[in-house]
């Protein structure tokens, strides 16, 4: 049973899930989740390492498709779309929800290959002029673009780490994404690329559906207006940001907030 706020405003639901549970072969690992993520805020996944944050994250653009062994169970709709119906075009899916890895995975490609790949096989440029304007769109978006510009000819991987997580939010961002869903995304980063990257989250958002899985509380608190807390498969509480910290309703939540166990 999930804690949820009831001082929490009505918003249309971008994703929504209803009692989802994703198996490991037989080991359950998400047991009946429900939540509605809208567009308006950055809602953050917080809990301790191995609680399955970023197991549902990964449910909510068909990532666990790629495990054999996982298996999604109960309803996640896009628009009131059942993401996971027969007939659902996956790919298609994915430039709608656009993901954000721990570490950053940019194609060994050029920097303006990897922005302009997506859109490319998505159909979204007419011309090399639209691709350019994509291209230079999506880095600007990034706070990217200036540190780039004059070398969209140079590898990807030969930026600096801060610089290819942005370049991968680029290359999200370049396909005209609904949802951005960010797994950890400053994990492997230091404190400057990690400011760099949370000033960008704040940027897009309400642009884009944002959903973050972070293993800091402090960057949950600095990014997020809506915060839900995982324990053991489970989502223990959902409710504003400043709620979840301030004044938890669950046992559970205060003891992890207030550093009793993480």
């Amino acid at each position: 049973m999930t804690l949820v706020h009831d001082n929490l405003e009505p918003l249309e639901a971008k994703i929504r899930t209803r009692d989802v549970d994703v198996y490991y072969g037989e080991k359950q690992a998400i047991d009946s989740v429900s939540i509605d993520i809208p567009t308006e805020y950055v809602t953050a996944f917080i809990g301790p390492s191995g609680c399955g944050k970023s197991t549902f994250l990964r449910s909510l653009n068909r990532m666990n498709d790629t495990i054999p062994s996982a298996r999604v169970e109960g309803c996640i709709e896009l628009d009131g779309e059942d993401i996971y119906r027969t007939k659902m075009d996956v790919v298609q899916l994915r430039a709608r929800v656009g993901m954000v890895f721990q570490k950053p995975n940019p194609f060994p490609k050029s920097i303006y290959e990897n922005i302009a790949y997506g859109p490319r096989i998505h159909g979204l440029a007419e011309s090399k002029s639209d691709l350019d304007e994509i291209v230079e769109r999506s880095l600007q978006r990034a706070g990217l673009w200036n540190e780039v510009k004059d070398r969209l000819g140079e590898s990807g991987t030969a930026l600096s780490g801060g610089q290819q997580q942005r370049l991968c939010i680029a290359r999200a961002i370049a396909v005209d994404p609904e949802v951005i869903l960010m797994d950890e995304p400053c994990s492997a980063l230091d404190p400057i690329a990690t400011a760099r990257v949370e000033e960008l989250i704040a940027d897009l958002t309400g642009r884009y559906a944002i959903v973050i899985v972070t293993h800091s509380m402090q960057q949950a608190a600095r990014v997020s207006q809506r915060t839900a807390f995982f324990h053991l498969g489970k989502m223990v509480e959902y409710g504003r940001t400043s709620d979840i910290f301030t004044n938890p309703l669950e046992e559970r939540t205060k003891d992890y907030i207030t550093g009793r166990y993480g």
